[in-house]
């Protein structure tokens, strides 16, 4: 159950809702892993990704197994409503009442004081003859998932930004991280946006068109073309209040389009469910017309808000992505090393990473506070301004430490049992909202920082790559992580911590890596040579 809510009385039965299962692969297929090892191995002039049509080939589900599910909905009186075989996704349709027989689960609707859910608890069963082919069942529970990365500056800290010019446009943050100048007009970079915040269920999200018009004509950026991708009836409806989606619909496509000139910003609006944020996730990545090179996701929540096979299932997507050289870039929360609000009835005692940016097929992006000007940067250190205000990471409770991040010198997490586990975050960049993104949002001049505002950043890098380069980076995290510190390829961040409680946190800053940002911030020219070679 969700903290604080409780259990009013069964769902409506009679309510027809969608589920979506998680179909494994077939038997006869290389593994995925064992293919994205190959591939991540190679140099980038080498590297040979498999074509959406080779993926649904030689990855997509058996259709013997699809039709095992076909007559398994049959029996239950449910309807297959879409089956995406590249994805490996069946999603079925029917009235509750069906759905509980199917599953054997009791569907029942809670109430927290904030908002209502359909949810269950305890375990999922499917019919003995499923076994192994049903990797997950996701949608019985549409709970919201997730929440955005993104924070604005009060009134006050606004006009002193202002006055002092402590904040930044986009274009000025790619000249201080010395972004190549590139028309990046064959690449285009999706966006996953979700309908509602955790506690705000109801509330809706989106951009206005005259909004970024005006925001790119003062930049002297052309306007982006941007293609909105509907994903279970969410689409984009701006609620008219920054606090809301909007803020972070609109940061994620004023920063990577105005660091990325060129590129169509795809944006896949999406339901705030486990389910609605996978299919998100497969359709931008199987998306075999806008075919976006980078995703970049602002969206999250600790690992421990998951359900396994909600985690599984998403990172299977990304592995996905990775065969298909595609980059995922995902922010690595805004709560510091606890990720929890400090008013959230779920803060424990203990330290949590952020998923999905925990994945270890995904680029994990943390973030600083930057000074300077121009082409130099004076200072940049952790980002954290105390209570609820500072960079997410540290090592995930879920996946283990992956080859790559080996000789990265990641401690064991400092929960009990010391799990040697996936460090995170891998990269980061400015994020502070003292020193962060100018940004126009429902006709206010705003300043918004945050984690969310790093993913689009290092999105739009990776699209100047991918364009200079000729051809995709896909997964990207090997390769960083054997680069030379002696390369400046990185500004190394080696002071502060991520702590919110107190000055002397689980997780400090130090030459190298660390659990607070990653390898560093870029130089982006010279990453773009380095990958060059």
């Amino acid at each position: 159950m969700v903290p604080a809510s409780r259990k009013v009385g069964p769902a409506n039965p009679d309510e027809r809702i969608s589920v979506t299962l998680i179909v494994r692969r077939p038997e006869t297929a290389p593994t995925l892993t064992s293919m994205i090892e190959e591939i991540s191995t190679r140099p980038f002039s080498e590297r040979r990704h498999l074509s959406h049509e080779e993926f649904a080939t030689t990855h997509g589900v058996n259709p013997n197994e699809v039709k095992k599910l076909e007559e398994f909905a049959q029996e239950y009186g449910l309807e297959v409503k879409e089956v995406n075989i590249a994805a490996g996704t069946v999603v079925l349709s029917g009235t509750v009442a069906s759905f509980s027989k199917a599953f054997e689960v009791d569907l029942d609707t809670y109430e927290h004081p904030k908002f209502t859910y359909r949810g269950r608890t305890g375990h999922v069963h499917i019919p003995e003859n499923l076994t192994g082919i049903v990797e997950a069942v996701l949608g019985l529970d549409n709970r919201r998932q997730a929440s955005p990365h993104f924070r604005f500056l009060n009134e006050e800290e606004f006009a002193k930004s202002h006055a002092g010019r402590n904040s930044f446009t986009p274009p000025e943050l790619a000249q201080l991280y010395n972004f190549p100048s590139i028309n990046c007009k064959d690449q285009c970079i999706g966006l996953i946006e979700l309908c509602g915040a955790q506690h705000r269920p109801n509330e809706l999200g989106g951009y206005r068109s005259n909004d970024l018009e005006a925001y790119f004509n003062r930049l002297g950026v052309r306007h982006p073309e941007i293609v909105d991708v509907s994903i279970d009836g969410a689409t984009n409806q701006p609620s008219g209040d920054p606090n809301s989606a909007d803020g972070e619909v609109v940061l994620d496509i004023e920063v990577a389009a105005a660091v990325a000139p060129g590129a169509r910003i795809a944006v896949y609006f999406a339901p705030n469910t486990d389910a609605g944020f996978l299919k998100a996730i497969t359709t931008a990545i199987h998306d075999t017309r806008n075919k976006p090179s980078v995703i970049s996701i602002s969206w999250g929540s600790t690992e421990q808000q998951w359900t396994l096979q909600a985690i599984k299932a998403m990172d299977r997507a990304f592995q996905d992505a990775a065969a298909l050289g595609v980059t995922i870039c995902c922010a690595s929360g805004d709560n510091g090393s606890s990720d929890y609000n400090m008013s959230s009835p779920l803060r424990d005692n203990l330290v949590h990473a952020d998923f999905p940016a925990s994945s270890p097929h995904v680029l994990a992006c943390g973030g600083t506070r930057l000074e300077g000007s121009g082409r130099t940067i004076t200072k940049e250190v952790v980002w954290n301004e105390g209570k609820n205000s500072a960079t997410g990471g540290g090592v995930s409770d879920v996946f283990d430490l992956p080859n790559w991040q080996v000789n990265a010198n990641v401690p064991p997490s400092v929960n009990p049992g010391g799990k040697i586990g996936r460090g995170v975050p891998d990269v980061a960049g400015n994020a502070d909202p003292a020193t962060g993104y100018q940004v126009l949002v429902d006709g206010q001049q705003l300043v918004s920082g945050g984690t969310s505002a790093v993913a689009p950043l290092w999105a739009g890098l990776l699209a100047n790559i991918n364009q200079k380069l000729g051809h995709s980076v896909g997964f990207i995290n090997p390769k960083l992580y054997n680069l030379s510190a002696q390369d400046n390829i990185f500004h190394d961040i080696t002071s502060g911590n991520n702590d919110t409680i107190g000055e002397n946190g689980p997780y400090k800053a130090q030459s190298g890596w660390d659990a607070c940002t990653g390898l560093g911030s870029p130089d982006g020219t010279e990453l773009m040579h380095k990958l060059s070679e």
